[in-house]
Protein backbone atom coordinates (compact mmCIF):
# COMPACT_ATOMS: atom_id res chain seq x y z
CA UNK A 1 0.00 0.00 0.00
CA UNK A 2 2.87 2.39 0.77
CA UNK A 3 4.24 2.11 -2.77
CA UNK A 4 0.78 2.68 -4.22
CA UNK A 5 0.31 5.88 -2.21
CA UNK A 6 3.77 7.10 -3.16
CA UNK A 7 3.06 6.52 -6.86
CA UNK A 8 -0.27 8.35 -6.64
CA UNK A 9 1.23 11.36 -4.85
CA UNK A 10 4.01 11.72 -7.41
CA UNK A 11 2.06 11.05 -10.59
CA UNK A 12 -1.52 12.31 -10.11
CA UNK A 13 -2.21 16.09 -10.11
CA UNK A 14 -3.36 17.38 -6.71
CA UNK A 15 -6.86 18.53 -7.85
CA UNK A 16 -7.51 15.04 -9.24
CA UNK A 17 -6.22 13.45 -6.03
CA UNK A 18 -8.68 15.53 -4.03
CA UNK A 19 -11.59 14.25 -6.11
CA UNK A 20 -10.41 10.62 -5.92
CA UNK A 21 -10.04 10.85 -2.15
CA UNK A 22 -13.77 11.52 -1.75
CA UNK A 23 -14.49 8.16 -3.40
CA UNK A 24 -12.00 5.94 -1.54
CA UNK A 25 -12.20 7.48 1.93
CA UNK A 26 -15.35 5.57 3.12
CA UNK A 27 -13.75 2.23 2.25
CA UNK A 28 -10.47 3.07 3.97
CA UNK A 29 -12.30 4.17 7.10
CA UNK A 30 -14.00 0.77 7.38
CA UNK A 31 -10.90 -1.24 6.45
CA UNK A 32 -8.63 0.44 9.03
CA UNK A 33 -11.15 0.73 11.87
CA UNK A 34 -9.68 -0.03 15.29
CA UNK A 35 -8.92 1.45 18.70
CA UNK A 36 -5.21 2.29 18.81
CA UNK A 37 -5.23 5.77 17.21
CA UNK A 38 -7.77 8.61 17.27
CA UNK A 39 -8.35 11.43 14.84
CA UNK A 40 -9.34 14.32 17.15
CA UNK A 41 -11.01 16.18 14.28
CA UNK A 42 -13.91 13.74 13.98
CA UNK A 43 -13.26 11.30 16.85
CA UNK A 44 -12.80 8.29 14.54
CA UNK A 45 -10.55 5.49 15.82
CA UNK A 46 -8.26 3.24 13.80
CA UNK A 47 -5.82 0.37 14.13
CA UNK A 48 -3.41 2.36 11.98
CA UNK A 49 -3.19 5.47 9.82
CA UNK A 50 -2.07 5.60 6.20
CA UNK A 51 1.41 6.49 4.90
CA UNK A 52 2.09 9.84 3.27
CA UNK A 53 4.95 11.57 1.50
CA UNK A 54 6.70 11.98 -1.79
CA UNK A 55 10.31 10.76 -1.90
CA UNK A 56 10.55 10.72 1.91
CA UNK A 57 7.43 8.82 2.86
CA UNK A 58 6.21 8.81 6.48
CA UNK A 59 4.33 5.82 7.82
CA UNK A 60 1.14 5.85 9.89
CA UNK A 61 0.35 9.58 9.59
CA UNK A 62 -2.66 10.13 7.26
CA UNK A 63 -6.07 9.74 8.90
CA UNK A 64 -8.41 7.54 6.80
CA UNK A 65 -11.49 9.54 7.82
CA UNK A 66 -10.54 13.24 7.57
CA UNK A 67 -7.34 12.83 5.53
CA UNK A 68 -5.60 14.90 8.19
CA UNK A 69 -1.85 14.80 8.76
CA UNK A 70 0.08 15.55 11.94
CA UNK A 71 -0.02 19.31 11.34
CA UNK A 72 -3.80 19.34 10.83
CA UNK A 73 -4.53 17.40 14.00
CA UNK A 74 -2.12 19.62 15.95
CA UNK A 75 -3.79 22.78 14.63
CA UNK A 76 -7.27 21.44 15.38
CA UNK A 77 -6.34 20.69 19.00
CA UNK A 78 -4.76 24.12 19.40
CA UNK A 79 -7.72 25.98 17.91
CA UNK A 80 -10.22 23.93 19.92
CA UNK A 81 -8.50 24.08 23.28
CA UNK A 82 -6.55 27.35 23.24
CA UNK A 83 -8.57 29.84 21.15
CA UNK A 84 -12.12 31.14 20.66
CA UNK A 85 -12.09 30.16 16.98
CA UNK A 86 -15.08 27.81 17.37
CA UNK A 87 -17.34 30.03 19.46
CA UNK A 88 -16.66 33.73 18.69
CA UNK A 89 -17.58 35.60 15.55
CA UNK A 90 -14.57 35.85 13.23
CA UNK A 91 -14.03 36.87 9.64
CA UNK A 92 -11.69 34.12 8.44
CA UNK A 93 -9.51 33.72 5.36
CA UNK A 94 -8.24 30.19 4.73
CA UNK A 95 -5.51 29.59 2.12
CA UNK A 96 -5.38 26.31 0.20
CA UNK A 97 -8.24 24.85 2.29
CA UNK A 98 -7.57 21.33 3.50
CA UNK A 99 -10.27 18.66 3.27
CA UNK A 100 -9.82 17.95 6.96
CA UNK A 101 -11.12 21.44 7.77
CA UNK A 102 -13.05 22.79 4.80
CA UNK A 103 -16.58 21.47 5.40
CA UNK A 104 -16.29 21.70 9.18
CA UNK A 105 -15.24 25.34 9.15
CA UNK A 106 -17.86 26.16 6.50
CA UNK A 107 -20.60 24.87 8.81
CA UNK A 108 -19.56 26.97 11.82
CA UNK A 109 -22.22 29.65 12.15
CA UNK A 110 -19.88 31.97 14.05
CA UNK A 111 -17.46 32.23 11.11
CA UNK A 112 -17.62 34.47 8.06
CA UNK A 113 -15.45 32.01 6.16
CA UNK A 114 -13.65 32.60 2.84
CA UNK A 115 -11.20 30.27 1.10
CA UNK A 116 -8.56 31.25 -1.44
CA UNK A 117 -5.96 29.59 -3.65
CA UNK A 118 -4.69 29.70 -7.22
CA UNK A 119 -5.48 26.07 -8.05
CA UNK A 120 -7.60 24.37 -5.36
CA UNK A 121 -11.11 23.33 -6.48
CA UNK A 122 -12.25 24.22 -2.94
CA UNK A 123 -11.25 27.90 -3.20
CA UNK A 124 -13.92 30.61 -3.20
CA UNK A 125 -11.47 33.21 -4.52
CA UNK A 126 -8.73 32.41 -7.04
CA UNK A 127 -5.85 34.64 -6.01
CA UNK A 128 -2.08 35.03 -5.89
CA UNK A 129 -0.93 35.24 -2.28
CA UNK A 130 1.56 37.94 -3.30
CA UNK A 131 -1.19 40.15 -4.77
CA UNK A 132 -4.35 39.54 -2.77
CA UNK A 133 -7.65 41.15 -3.85
CA UNK A 134 -8.67 42.07 -0.31
CA UNK A 135 -8.74 45.44 1.42
CA UNK A 136 -6.37 46.37 4.25
CA UNK A 137 -7.29 45.00 7.67
CA UNK A 138 -10.04 42.69 6.36
CA UNK A 139 -9.74 39.53 8.46
CA UNK A 140 -9.78 38.58 12.15
CA UNK A 141 -8.23 35.17 11.51
CA UNK A 142 -5.96 33.91 8.72
CA UNK A 143 -5.02 30.26 8.23
CA UNK A 144 -2.17 29.70 5.80
CA UNK A 145 -0.67 26.28 6.36
CA UNK A 146 2.14 24.70 4.31
CA UNK A 147 1.80 27.35 1.59
CA UNK A 148 4.74 29.74 2.00
CA UNK A 149 7.34 27.07 1.21
CA UNK A 150 5.84 26.99 -2.32
CA UNK A 151 6.14 30.75 -2.86
CA UNK A 152 9.33 32.18 -4.46
CA UNK A 153 8.70 35.67 -3.04
CA UNK A 154 7.69 34.54 0.42
CA UNK A 155 8.47 37.87 2.11
CA UNK A 156 6.08 39.64 -0.26
CA UNK A 157 3.42 37.05 0.65
CA UNK A 158 4.07 37.65 4.36
CA UNK A 159 3.65 41.39 3.81
CA UNK A 160 0.32 40.78 2.10
CA UNK A 161 -0.86 38.58 4.98
CA UNK A 162 0.11 41.29 7.44
CA UNK A 163 -1.67 43.93 5.34
CA UNK A 164 -5.04 42.17 5.27
CA UNK A 165 -5.01 41.10 8.95
CA UNK A 166 -6.99 43.30 11.30
CA UNK A 167 -5.24 44.89 14.29
CA UNK A 168 -5.61 42.38 17.13
CA UNK A 169 -6.13 39.61 14.60
CA UNK A 170 -4.38 36.22 14.46
CA UNK A 171 -2.64 34.48 11.56
CA UNK A 172 -1.44 30.90 11.90
CA UNK A 173 1.24 30.31 9.29
CA UNK A 174 2.46 26.72 9.57
CA UNK A 175 5.31 25.50 7.36
CA UNK A 176 7.41 22.32 7.11
CA UNK A 177 10.19 23.02 9.56
CA UNK A 178 13.60 21.67 10.43
CA UNK A 179 14.14 23.21 13.83
CA UNK A 180 17.66 21.81 13.99
CA UNK A 181 18.47 24.04 11.01
CA UNK A 182 19.36 27.60 12.04
CA UNK A 183 19.08 29.13 8.57
CA UNK A 184 16.56 28.53 5.81
CA UNK A 185 18.02 26.63 2.84
CA UNK A 186 17.14 27.48 -0.77
CA UNK A 187 18.91 26.46 -3.98
CA UNK A 188 17.12 27.32 -7.23
CA UNK A 189 19.86 25.66 -9.30
CA UNK A 190 18.46 22.22 -8.38
CA UNK A 191 16.04 21.46 -11.20
CA UNK A 192 15.40 17.70 -11.14
CA UNK A 193 11.99 17.07 -9.46
CA UNK A 194 13.14 13.89 -7.70
CA UNK A 195 16.23 15.60 -6.35
CA UNK A 196 14.14 18.53 -5.18
CA UNK A 197 11.75 16.13 -3.45
CA UNK A 198 14.67 14.43 -1.72
CA UNK A 199 16.23 17.68 -0.51
CA UNK A 200 13.18 19.88 0.11
CA UNK A 201 10.64 17.22 1.08
CA UNK A 202 8.43 17.82 -1.97
CA UNK A 203 9.22 18.50 -5.62
CA UNK A 204 7.37 21.84 -5.64
CA UNK A 205 8.86 23.24 -2.42
CA UNK A 206 11.09 26.29 -2.95
CA UNK A 207 13.00 26.06 0.34
CA UNK A 208 13.44 24.31 3.68
CA UNK A 209 12.73 26.71 6.52
CA UNK A 210 14.95 26.87 9.58
CA UNK A 211 14.49 28.69 12.86
CA UNK A 212 15.02 32.04 11.13
CA UNK A 213 11.50 31.67 9.70
CA UNK A 214 10.00 33.17 12.84
CA UNK A 215 12.25 36.22 12.64
CA UNK A 216 11.35 36.69 8.98
CA UNK A 217 7.70 36.91 10.03
CA UNK A 218 8.65 39.44 12.71
CA UNK A 219 10.53 41.52 10.13
CA UNK A 220 7.27 42.35 8.30
CA UNK A 221 5.57 43.45 11.52
CA UNK A 222 4.02 40.34 13.07
CA UNK A 223 4.29 39.62 16.77
CA UNK A 224 5.11 35.91 16.70
CA UNK A 225 4.47 33.37 19.44
CA UNK A 226 6.29 30.08 18.86
CA UNK A 227 3.78 27.64 20.34
CA UNK A 228 4.96 24.12 21.18
CA UNK A 229 1.53 22.70 21.89
CA UNK A 230 2.78 19.13 22.24
CA UNK A 231 4.89 20.15 25.27
CA UNK A 232 1.66 20.19 27.27
CA UNK A 233 0.61 16.71 26.14
CA UNK A 234 1.71 13.32 27.39
CA UNK A 235 3.65 10.94 25.17
CA UNK A 236 0.58 8.71 25.20
CA UNK A 237 -1.60 11.53 23.85
CA UNK A 238 0.98 12.45 21.19
CA UNK A 239 1.07 8.85 19.99
CA UNK A 240 -2.70 8.42 20.21
CA UNK A 241 -3.31 11.41 17.94
CA UNK A 242 -0.19 10.76 15.84
CA UNK A 243 1.30 14.23 16.29
CA UNK A 244 4.83 15.41 15.54
CA UNK A 245 6.37 15.97 18.96
CA UNK A 246 7.96 19.41 19.23
CA UNK A 247 6.37 20.89 16.10
CA UNK A 248 6.05 24.63 16.54
CA UNK A 249 2.85 26.47 15.62
CA UNK A 250 3.69 30.02 14.44
CA UNK A 251 0.91 32.13 15.96
CA UNK A 252 1.23 35.62 14.46
CA UNK A 253 -0.61 38.67 15.74
CA UNK A 254 -0.98 42.28 14.61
Amino acid sequence: MSNLFKLALNKIPRPVLIRISYLVRPFLKIYLKGSRYTDPIDGSRFRKFLPYGYENQRENVLSPSTLSLERHRLLWLYLKNETDFFNKKHKVLHFAPEQAFYKRFRKLVNLDYTTTDLNSPLADVKADICELPFENQSFDFILCNHVLEHIPEDKKAMEELYRILKPGGTAILQIPQELSREKTFQDDSIKDPRERARIFGQYDHVRVYGRDYFDKLRSVGFKVEEVDYTSGLTDTEIEKFRLAKGEIIPVCRK
